[in-house]
């Protein structure tokens, strides 16, 4: 399936709206700004606790089922409505630093009392508006698994939706903090609807959440949380080995070019906050690219804003010392590929299956293959499954109904 890759990055913002963008960017102001100062050193047990808590969408099941096919999986009965609520819950920033963060919790409308779990992880987006909590655009994923009778979290992560501050783009160890917090924040809402939520976690997630669900599952085997504890583990499409893989398909021709020009700019501003790549951009980045990049990735820009400010190759994009680091990185930048590509590097004690799709041109297959063979030395019993000569978008529409299946048949709802 040939598609201009502009265009595959602009469908999967194609719900943004202008008017959603300005509400969102005054949504993250006082009352929803992160404590102050004096509370940054406060105990642990302010991970995870509710801020606020709102009931988005009460769904009947053929709603849910509808809402679902609307993201592009196959049509099949639901066995519950869905009721989606938008949580704002406090967390470490990626600095250790109190801060709130937001995200979806979905609940299956059932009598049972006890809900097994999904994470879902999502995919890389710019802006705050696109984020699960305040995109109603993206709630069937949640919704295929909540129909089904599951409880599903789903992180807006760091710095989208409504939290504060910019998103750490690609940072592992924030992403599982917010993932973890958030699964907190879950079962203090399941338990005021009647619900106890099953402590076996079954954690999935798709491109930049194919990474942050491998990172989540190591964090839960390791006993991140006293209650949750992994079940199974299913990432799709993900970026696992963005030094070996993903940096050489984008610079040399095997991505859409101008798709990896929007990863290298956004990945590469983010783990400059986290990582210092650069004192200023042009040591990166060309003219006039160079005095505007950073101010792209503030959370109010759309995809397609991005890719029309941005040239359309890498070698336009990044100076020649950029490229040349980025094929042998030290440094700084050694240090952030090696943040961003250890989430495959662990033993998972439980079956894992790798999805991917052998045509996807935005996130090159060898991602998965290195992350496969990495759990394989480690010991891992997983599963690598080829979607297809499909697209990046595609592949999440093809595997996520399959990891619905195979969670069912490991954990039934």
């Amino acid at each position: 399936m040939k598609t201009n890759a502009t265009s595959l990055k602009t469908r999967r913002l194609a719900a943004t709206g202008a008017a959603l963008v300005t509400v969102l960017a005054a949504a993250t102001g006082p009352a929803l700004a992160a404590p102050g100062d004096n509370e940054s050193t406060a105990p642990g047990n302010w991970r995870g606790t509710l801020v606020s808590v709102e009931t988005v969408e009460q769904l009947s099941p053929q709603a849910a089922a509808d809402q679902a096919a609307g993201r592009g999986y196959p049509a099949r009965a639901a066995r519950y409505g869905v009721t989606h609520y938008r949580v704002v819950y406090r967390t470490p920033d990626e600095h250790g630093r109190l801060t709130t963060a937001s995200g979806l919790v979905s609940l299956p409308e059932r009598g049972r009392d006890d809900l097994r779990v999904v994470v879902y992880e999502h995919g890389t987006m710019a802006a705050r508006a696109q984020a699960p909590s305040v995109n109603p655009a993206v709630h069937g994923d949640s919704a295929l698994f909540a129909a089904a009778g599951y409880a599903v979290a789903a992180p807006d992560y760091l710095g989208l939706g409504l939290g504060p501050g910019p998103h750490p783009y690609g940072d592992l160890a924030s992403e599982v903090t917010a993932s973890v917090d958030l699964l907190r924040a879950a079962r203090s809402v399941a338990h005021s609807q009647g619900h106890r939520l099953d402590p076996r976690v079954q954690v999935t997630g798709f491109s930049q959440g194919g990474p942050a669900a491998m990172a989540l599952g190591r964090a839960l085997q390791s006993g991140a949380d006293r209650h949750f504890r992994l079940g199974s583990l299913a990432p799709v499409s993900g970026p696992y080995a963005t030094r070996d893989a993903e940096a050489p398909a984008g610079l040399d021709g095997t991505l859409h070019p101008k798709v990896a020009v929007y990863y290298f700019a956004y990945w590469l501003t983010a783990m400059n906050r986290l990582h210092h790549l650069y004192d200023t951009p042009s040591e990166l980045f060309q003219a006039p690219y160079d005095q505007a990049v950073e101010a792209l990735f503030d959370g109010t820009h759309s995809d397609s804003e991005i890719l029309q400010s941005l040239p359309d190759t890498p070698q336009q994009l990044l100076t020649p010392h950029g490229i040349d680091w980025a094929l042998h990185p030290t440094g700084g930048l050694l240090a952030a590929f090696e943040a961003s590509d250890s989430s495959c590097d662990w033993a998972p004690r439980v079956p894992v299956r790798v999805y991917a799709a052998s045509g996807d041109r935005d996130v090159a297959l060898s991602n998965a293959q290195h992350c496969a063979q990495a759990l394989t030395e480690h010991g891992a019993q997983v599963t690598l499954t080829d979607v297809g000569t499909v697209e990046h978008s595609p592949s999440r529409r093809l595997a996520l109904p399959q990891v619905a299946a195979w969670f069912e048949e490991r954990l039934p709802a």
